[in-house]
């Protein structure tokens, strides 16, 4: 039995979610002749109360997307350090964008409105990059599946009004931060301009996102999709997987929390673990004491038991907890982690 923790999007579909694929009505997406894709980008817009979605093949293209939709090259947006569109994203934002990216310090992936208000540059001191655009991402992963506070995402909406600024979320994990903090999506379709959500992670589909937003910006976004080369034929079949797991795999996600913090739990009380982030989510990410044995050597030694789990850089581990990952995968995880 091999548990692989080393991502949520490792998981294959399930019977259900093949039987819809399997069923689906499809037809050609780049005319917008897919019935599948079309019922889930309305289905989407809907849930979030915003005026259009539209499909994408992953969670880059579509924050690509946006950022591109919000600036002109030479601008700069505001992201925390921790961000996935500045680590995780190949450069994206400055060669697909020709934008810079303005880092603040913040806390776990998050950052607050006073901070944000601060890194502005004058929009008449042309000398700096206009700042035109504010992003964050809810869940944030390299803090550890942070779920951000939406009293704080109100703040810094406030000031992107003042200053006539863009708000994109990268909604990666949003579904997670969802049920983690009994949240709803139309609380986030008015607050962002733009939001993209990821469906192969939390909710277990082997393929896909989508942008959500005005319909103007939708239909400016079909283009530059095309452009990133993102156009799909027949993919109601993605889309049927999509519609599945709304339909299936968001309560679950509790699931996926209630293990996270157990292995959070086994893991401090170890004598070689360093530090263990703060659990909310699905994501845990701790450090091992280097006087006891390397990082690399946990992990081999977790592998030799046919467990996989992955580093982060700078001394940092991270499992990840899973639609694929069972309760008979998590028993023999703590079985291990006790015997070390």
């Amino acid at each position: 039995m091999q548990i692989n923790l080393i991502s949520d999007t490792v998981t294959k579909p399930t019977p259900g979610m093949l039987d819809a694929m399997m069923s689906a009505v499809v037809g050609d997406d780049v005319f917008k002749e897919d019935p599948t894709v079309n019922a889930l980008e309305e289905k989407v817009a809907k849930l979030f109360g915003m005026e259009s979605a539209l499909f994408f093949p992953s969670g880059t293209m579509t924050n690509q997307t946006a950022i591109k939709l919000h600036t002109q090259p030479g601008e700069q947006l505001i992201c925390d350090k921790y961000a996935h569109i500045y680590n995780y994203e190949g450069g994206g934002v400055s060669f697909n964008s020709g934008v810079s990216c303005r880092l603040v310090d913040g806390s776990r992936g998050t950052m607050t409105a006073a901070q944000v208000e601060s890194v502005i540059n004058p929009p008449d001191f042309y000398h700096s990059p206009l700042t035109t655009l504010v992003c964050v991402e809810n869940t944030a992963n390299k803090g550890g599946g942070t779920c951000w506070n939406f009293q704080e995402l109100e703040k810094i909406r406030k000031v992107c009004d003042e200053h006539h600024l863009g708000f994109h979320l990268d909604g990666a994990r949003l579904w997670n931060a969802i049920v983690e903090k009994n949240e709803t999506t139309l609380q986030y379709g008015q607050l962002f301009d733009t939001i993209s959500v990821c469906l192969s992670k939390g909710l277990g589909c082997p393929v896909g996102s989508l942008l959500l937003g005005t319909k103007e910006q939708m239909d400016k976004a079909i283009r530059i999709r095309k452009i990133f080369g993102g156009g799909m034929r027949q993919s109601g079949f993605l889309a049927a997987a999509a519609i599945y797991a709304l339909d299936n795999h968001i309560e679950r996600l509790a699931e996926d929390h209630k293990k996270a913090q157990e292995i959070g739990k086994a893991l401090l009380v170890k004598s070689f673990i360093k530090k263990v982030e703060p659990i909310e989510t699905n994501i845990v990410i701790f450090e091992i004491d280097e006087s006891f044995m390397t990082s690399d050597t946990f992990v081999n030694k977790l592998k030799e038991k046919d467990i996989l789990i992955i580093g982060m850089g700078q001394g940092k581990l991270r499992m990840v907890t899973h639609l694929d990952y069972t309760d008979a995968m998590h028993d023999e995880l703590l079985k291990q982690l006790a015997a070390f």
